[in-house]
């Protein structure tokens, strides 16, 4: 495997792979389920809305620009895409808030002076997010909280965010193993710096200590499931755990696949509460 990363053939089968999974959908396009009054307002309590939108805005906005600064074209035209697919995601957010009436304030999203340390940023910070993303879903999916409409709906998306992932690392990897000798320590500083930060970031949310200084890419997932129903953290992470292996298990089996966020979930797992958090408190 080592030697195969960072090869023109790892290059190749990277860009390959994210160009011809693509899927085409027009979000103008998407048959919107009507939802009772009831479900409307399950959907718009979440509290996720406005920094969902500016999340995805923004994300789409630097890979956008990512894209335009990479020299190399057949990565340039992949990360293009990726652009592409995060302004969709932006413009199904929108689509949505405005569909259900939710209320989400204007907003400008800003281009990032250093498209690269951004993308990095950003792809370190998909990593954490998906991973609790996918379980989410599941739990949304399974629960019955959203019409089976609307969770099939955004299938897609959930897909895309599993390709996206899996470019990130390849795409880290590849430029690492790119770079001579003495100039490697320095990039992967610049790595370990850029998912320490998204890290800390999504720790400050689950704690719920965001400051209001925070990112607009910062997570709003992680404590997210306690919206779906009683489900204890061990089964929450479980869920996750299976749900990322599942949804990145289809493709080639050559490139890797983001590891840190599972193993420092089965890490902890035997640590977590067995029972729902609300339930063991009162015990």
């Amino acid at each position: 495997m080592a030697p195969f990363i960072g090869s023109r053939e790892h290059k190749e089968l990277l860009c390959k792979f994210f160009v011809e999974t693509h899927d085409p959908y027009k979000p103008a396009e998407l048959a919107w389920p009507k939802l009772d009054e009831d479900a409307r307002k399950r959907l718009a309590s979440l509290p996720i809305w406005e920094e969902a939108v500016r999340t995805e805005a923004d994300t789409a906005l630097a890979v956008i620009t990512m894209g335009q600064a990479e020299k190399d074209p057949m990565l340039s035209e992949a990360i293009s895409l990726q652009g592409y697919e995060e302004q969709r995601h932006a413009e199904i957010l929108k689509l949505l808030t405005q569909k259900y009436g939710i209320p989400v304030p204007e907003f400008t999203a800003h281009r990032p002076p250093d498209p690269d340390w951004a993308f990095m940023r950003i792809g370190y910070g998909e990593c954490f997010d998906s991973f609790f993303a996918f379980g989410l879903f599941a739990l949304a999916r399974d629960s019955g909280f959203f019409p089976p409409e609307l969770v099939t709906m955004f299938e897609p998306v959930m897909a895309e965010e599993g390709r996206h992932i899996i470019f990130h690392v390849n795409w880290v990897a590849y430029n690492q193993a790119q770079l001579p000798y003495a100039t490697k320590p320095a990039y992967v500083f610049r790595r370990g710096l850029a998912m320490w930060l998204q890290m800390v970031s999504r720790f400050k949310t689950a704690l719920r200590v965001k400051g209001k200084n925070d990112r607009a890419q910062d997570n709003f997932t992680m404590s997210a499931h306690k919206s779906f129903g009683d489900i204890s953290p061990r089964e929450f992470v479980e869920l996750c755990l299976a749900e990322n292996a599942k949804r990145l298990k289809p493709y080639d089996k050559r490139l890797l696949r983001p590891e840190f966020v599972p193993a420092v979930a089965k890490a902890v797992l035997k640590t977590l509460p067995k029972k729902p958090v609300a339930e063991a408190v009162a015990a």
